[in-house]
């Protein structure tokens, strides 16, 4: 019988994860909060019917550690890649503005025809990306070693 996997067994490793539904994409969500890309690090490839997003994402996963032994809170560049993506649209996403840094704060799923969908990445500004799709499939992916943030910190977020 093998045991779930527990939030402390990505300490020291790299994340690849991946999502099938919505219970799924919520522990994507909590990863990528707080996340941070320029506009030019976004790609919709319809041919291969996939999103792909380079994030530079704190390693929430670390956070607590970090504190615990006087250290920087790290980030780490992730791949978020959206699959069985039939359309994207966007609100507040100026892709002609080269130097526009978008910032997560949260992906949902809005069921509309089980088990198709929309993909909502909420972003800070009122801004936002919603893929449709035929079904939820995401990956999350580190592909760089992790790097201490330059304010050192965790993002707060007042109650």
């Amino acid at each position: 019988m093998s045991n779930d996997a527990r939030f402390e067994d990505g300490g020291e490793k790299p994340l690849n994860l991946g999502a099938f539904d919505a219970e799924d994409l919520q522990v994507i969500s909590s990863l990528v909060q707080d996340a941070v890309l320029p506009v030019t690090e976004i790609r919709w490839q319809p041919k291969q019917r996939r999103l792909g997003l380079l994030v530079n994402r704190v390693r929430w996963e670390d956070v607590d550690a970090a504190k615990a032994q006087g250290r920087p809170v790290e980030r780490v560049q992730s791949l978020l890649s959206i699959d069985q993506v039939v359309s994207v649209s966007s609100q507040g996403v100026d892709r002609a503005d080269q130097d526009m840094i978008l910032s997560v704060l949260s992906l949902s799923f809005e069921e509309t025809d089980a088990p198709s969908g929309h993909i909502v990445l909420t972003l800070a500004g009122d801004g936002g990306i919603r893929a449709q799709v035929e079904a939820p499939e995401l990956s999350l992916r580190d592909v760089t070693r992790p790097y201490a943030a330059p304010s050192g910190k965790a993002p707060s977020h007042p109650e």
